[in-house]
């Protein structure tokens, strides 16, 4: 089986829900305090995200005009700035650090914003025909696993033989008109590993109430995108012709729909349960959950449940005084 050696990062949206931030920086530029508690942007934790699974290049689909706040980040630090970091040495190791990553990212632009899987589709000639991984820009991933999310998916796509394999989570019906879901068969004891039987994109509850209830999840919960993939370069070739027919979901070119005709000609799409939490920054109040999560992921983990605890109990003090 060939190695996952390449990942596709999508970073195009507006992040028009992210404004007035996002009039002066993209979304995926926006800060957050990591596990490790150095700051970075939200791209940086998701390309190490795919550092950490064995990932050697990344190609990051950005909108027209984009690329170049991407470069000027992912690079070491400008001579003159040496000097004010001279006694700081985890400093200078992040600058190497960076400097590093950018000999590894790429860039792809999509135009117009046509949806997901048209931007998917912009790095169809970075990926070539080998397989990727696939994750969104504005989600962070927290494991549960001594390894992160995006090592356990690649992990279990070689172990398993899957052809293509999603990252999926058990989620609660009330949420499903924000993913897409699927139907899935159980394929081991571990109660992880499921055979794809069906895609559809937001489905409401009816509709998946008939066709996407999976045996070994409770009931009411359903097997719904955790944001990373890996897949064979077959899904560019779907894409290229939902493009050319205008196959449309909701007004766009859907990934959803692409890998749904790609399960059909594959005898072995899997998707796998990953131990861990996906967090939407793309959003407010996600960013905002976001940290709290890294934070209390973190080397500052005491320290952060000590103020939690305290924030709260001035809350409880505040209401019971109104």
């Amino acid at each position: 089986m060939p190695k996952v050696k390449k990942a596709v990062i999508t970073a195009a949206g507006r992040g028009t829900r992210q404004y007035p931030a996002t009039s002066v920086v993209q979304k995926e530029m926006l800060p957050l305090v990591d596990r490790d508690g150095l700051t970075k942007p939200v791209i940086q934790i998701i390309a190490e995200e795919a550092f950490d699974a064995g990932i050697e290049e990344i190609c990051i689909v950005v909108s027209p005009g984009d690329e170049h706040q991407f470069r000027q980040y992912f690079k070491a630090m400008e001579t003159d700035m040496l000097p004010a970091f001279a006694d700081k040495e985890w400093a200078l190791k992040e600058s190497a650090k960076l400097a590093r990553m950018e000999t590894a990212l790429h860039f792809a632009v999509q135009d117009k914003p046509e949806g997901y899987g048209h931007a998917v589709y912009q790095a169809r000639e970075f990926v070539g025909d080998e397989p990727f991984l696939l994750l969104l820009g504005d989600h962070i991933y927290i494991s549960q696993d001594q390894k992160r999310c995006a090592a356990q998916l690649i992990d279990a796509y070689y172990l398993s033989g899957a052809e293509a394999l999603s990252a999926v989570k058990p989620t609660p019906a009330n949420l499903l008109h924000l993913f897409g879901a699927m139907k899935g068969r159980p394929l081991d004891a571990t109660g992880r590993l499921f055979a794809v039987d069906a895609i559809k994109e937001k489905p409401s509850v009816a509709y998946a109430q008939e066709h996407l209830a999976t045996t070994g999840i409770p009931i009411g919960t359903y097997l719904c995108h955790f944001g990373m993939h890996v897949f064979s370069p077959l899904l560019f070739e779907i894409l290229g012709q939902h493009i050319r027919d205008n196959v449309r979901d909701k007004g766009e070119i859907q990934l959803t729909s692409a890998q749904e005709a790609m399960r059909q000609q594959l005898k072995r799409y899997y998707c796998l349960d990953v131990q861990g939490e996906r967090y939407d920054t793309g959003i407010p109040f996600g960013l905002m959950e976001t940290q709290i999560a890294l934070a209390l992921a973190s080397i500052h983990r005491q320290e952060i449940v000590e103020s939690l605890a305290r924030l709260l109990t001035q809350q409880l003090l505040t209401v019971k005084k109104q």
